[in-house]
């Protein structure tokens, strides 16, 4: 209970990064963040909210370390019976540094489809039924993260560099309609308070 334990200096460790980042994020600077306008997110807001939730998690993960410390370390049998512990985080880092790697070259939404579709194959069942919950569900988080930031929040996504033609394409359709609507609904407002009848 009292025992500083490896997960206790993990998670202080963790902490102490995330302020360090935090503290960071107040420094950032960029030309079109120069001057902003009343009321304009700067350029660490989204930063800021992430790191809000890592520390969080952070503080729990400290608050359980101390409480629930973790039993002693066991032998897991040297390389290989470490590797098969660690096998899922080390997965996920490998394909995580893959969908770095890929962005410049696919662009965000390609790129994140296929680290997605990937970790919920890789993680989760594969029979048939599975990789069809897995399509779905990879076009419905990935596609609408998209769709909010890029049209809804007007983003600038990275594009691939082979598929920039296609990014554009889709940013021009897409979120042109919903510009288009918008544009109807904005238009229709004022007409519809005429028709109502005055009290």
């Amino acid at each position: 209970m009292n025992r500083i334990n490896r997960d206790t200096i993990v998670a202080i460790i963790l902490l102490l990064l995330v302020g360090f980042f935090a503290y960071s994020s107040f420094a950032i600077k960029t030309p079109v963040f120069e001057r902003l306008a009343p009321g304009q997110m700067g350029p660490g807001f989204w930063p800021r909210i992430i790191l809000t939730g890592l520390a969080i998690m952070g503080l729990i993960y400290l608050f359980q370390s101390i409480v629930n410390p973790p039993p002693p370390g066991e032998k897991r049998g040297g390389l290989i019976g470490w590797y098969r512990h660690y096998k899922n985080p080390i997965w996920c880092f490998a394909v995580f540094a893959a969908f770095l790697t890929i962005i410049p070259v696919l662009g965000m939404l390609i790129a994140g489809l296929i680290f997605v579709f990937s970790l919920m194959t890789m993680l989760g069942p594969k029979d048939g039924l599975a990789v069809k919950r897995h399509v779905l569900t990879t076009f419905g988080t990935v596609g609408g993260m998209w769709f909010i930031f890029a049209c809804l929040l007007e983003v600038q996504l990275p594009k691939g560099q082979l598929t920039s033609v296609f990014d554009e394409w889709l940013l021009v359709n897409i979120c042109g309609i919903v510009s288009s609507i918008g544009e109807l609904f904005a238009d229709a407002g004022p007409s519809c308070s005429a028709l109502m009848p005055s009290v």
